[in-house]
């Protein structure tokens, strides 16, 4: 199936229904205008697009880096290319520019679909744009074989023919590079179908949902399950920054019934509903995922959702989902065993999902005859199988060897995480792998230690590193960012110091920082970078 054929289906099912919705501005008044499109005139405009892309030389393929606001054209844009087989190219601007500049030029583009700024900028960066031939704008003033995409739209909107194979290359999604090197991760257009089914699946969704998609790729699956799609008021590159006010306005207009994003936009939502005494009374499914999420805002979001709960699936770019569970399962049963430093719980495996530990190494498994599978409650490298598991990165055979297990005819995927799963099948997450730290006389994972200072009245946001002294093995410190700055003082330390000695898992931290703003990832805005963080002890840049 080509993802593509969903779009179809849907505008066959309910021609008439709202596909998408963007918020224009608001009046005078304050309330906000919507400019919307039916799953008839997305798919016209769809295959307007596709024909003229078709009309310029682009065939099944070819690939489009693709730079577009999450809006009107996103989805028409991302379909077109879906129904002809070329293959988009999603990048996270966020990423750095070196970082940026590397992944265009590695994919080779045929194409770069982007909005006037882009295109202004890339005549400063050649190089990377050396292999692109079509260049197409979302804005009106083109130069050169430049065209505009509004152009593009008017052309007639006859029936794309192409043949897809399910298993075909459907598009390259980067990460964001938070732990190294960013990777172009080969979706195929049957693993964008399973996902679409799972996550159907899993949160119960129907045509008659709506979403406010915080995380824009999140619209392509809601679209293509026949939800309508509400664009939310803000920059999907800076979710800790958006507006929480903007943001319930948007989920009280379009009675939401499914919000997703990062736990850095709704963290700011529940707060700005719990003091205002707002309810969101349409909302059955919030979802959360990118980090972990507060025992906090699950509380906050109680008082907020009367017809609903929380959720935090887990996985990654590569294997989506992995697991899943809800904030009221987690607030019953699972917070008070995170705060005493027993993990973050994330769930049972998702449908069709296969969860194992395998001891920690880092060097490659070829096999899994090389690999030692751990028993329940044992802390050790988490990997997964399944239908929505990727198999490899984009021209990168050592980075993909580094990250596959292969088991016969099928394989298995290194998530980069350390966690354990319980007796009752839970899993149950630990932290990033490249974060741990070994001591000399022990693993410490970061969670399970973070969990202790994050319970102090006083501690926004705490940080295990290891810092190398000379030894082959790391030293444990503690890096905190206090809610007021005014409180770093030697006492405080000393109060953190003594928390630490009350639990065998945290008794060897002897040292605390102190560091005002924490630097997290360009992605969700809420991964903390620790290696950053150990960099500055190591510098000595801390307080």
């Amino acid at each position: 199936m080509n993802i593509a054929d969903l779009l179809i289906k849907r505008a066959q099912e309910h021609p008439s229904k709202i596909a998408i919705k963007v918020p224009l501005g608001r009046n005078s008044y304050g309330n906000y205008n919507y400019e919307s499109r039916t799953f008839k005139e997305l798919l016209d405009t769809t295959r307007s697009i596709a024909n003229g892309l078709t009309a310029k030389g682009l065939k099944s393929g070819d690939k489009a880096v693709v730079f577009i606001r999450p809006g009107l054209d996103f989805p028409a844009v991302t379909f077109a290319l879906f129904s002809l087989g070329i293959v988009p190219v999603f990048i996270d601007p966020g990423m750095g520019k070196e970082n940026l500049l590397r992944a265009i030029k590695q994919v080779r583009p045929k194409a770069l679909i982007a909005v006037p700024i882009v295109h202004f900028l890339r005549l400063f960066k050649r190089d990377a744009f050396k292999t692109v031939e079509h260049f197409i704008t979302t804005g009106s003033l083109t130069w050169g074989s430049m065209k505009s995409l509004k152009s593009l739209k008017k052309l007639p909107p006859s029936e794309v023919h192409t043949t897809i194979d399910e298993n075909d290359l459907a598009a390259i999604l980067f990460t964001s590079g938070g732990t190294g090197v960013p990777k172009g991760v080969e979706y195929t257009h049957r693993i964008f179908s399973k996902q679409t089914e799972l996550l159907q699946e899993i949160f119960s969704l129907s045509s008659k949902d709506t979403d406010v998609p915080g995380f824009p790729l999140f619209a392509l699956f809601t679209i293509a399950m026949g939800m309508t799609s509400c664009i939310p008021d803000m920059d999907p590159s800076k979710p800790g920054q958006a507006s929480p006010e903007k943001l319930v306005q948007g989920i009280l207009d379009n009675e939401a019934t499914f919000v997703a994003g990062s736990p850095a936009i709704w963290d700011k939502v529940a707060v700005y509903c719990v003091q205002r005494n707002i309810q969101l009374p349409s909302v059955k499914y919030l979802v959360m995922f990118g980090a972990p999420v507060s025992k906090k805002i699950h509380q906050d979001f109680s008082k907020v959702l009367p017809n609903g709960t929380t959720y935090t699936p887990y996985g990654a770019t590569e294997s989506l989902p992995v697991a899943n569970i809800s904030g009221k399962y987690l607030l019953e049963n699972t917070v008070d065993k995170s705060s005493r430093g027993l993990g973050t719980c994330v769930g049972k495996p998702a449908p069709s999902m296969e969860i194992k530990i395998i001891s920690i190494t880092d060097d490659v498994i070829q096999t899994t005859s090389e690999m030692t599978t751990l028993p329940c409650g044992e802390i050790g490298e988490i990997i997964v199988k399944g239908e929505t598991v990727t198999k490899r990165y984009f021209e990168m055979p050592i980075k993909t060897a580094e990250a596959k297990i292969y088991d016969g005819d099928e394989f298995w995927h290194r998530i980069g995480d350390l966690g354990y799963i319980d007796n009752e099948g839970y899993l149950w997450f630990c932290g990033r792998k490249t974060h741990r730290v070994q001591t000399q006389d022990a693993l410490m994972s970061t969670i399970p230690c973070e969990a202790i200072f994050n319970e102090h009245s006083e501690v926004e946001k705490s940080a295990l590193v290891g810092v190398y002294k000379g030894q082959a093995f790391q030293t444990p410190e503690l890096v905190v960012q206090l809610k007021n700055p005014a409180k770093k003082t030697k006492e405080m330390k000393d109060d953190l110091l003594q928390m630490a000695s009350l639990h065998e898992h945290t008794k060897n931290i002897k040292t605390v920082w102190f560091h005002n703003e924490f630097p997290v990832d360009v992605r969700h805005n809420i991964k903390i970078d620790r290696l950053k963080l150990r960099d500055l002890a190591e510098e000595g840049k801390l307080e």
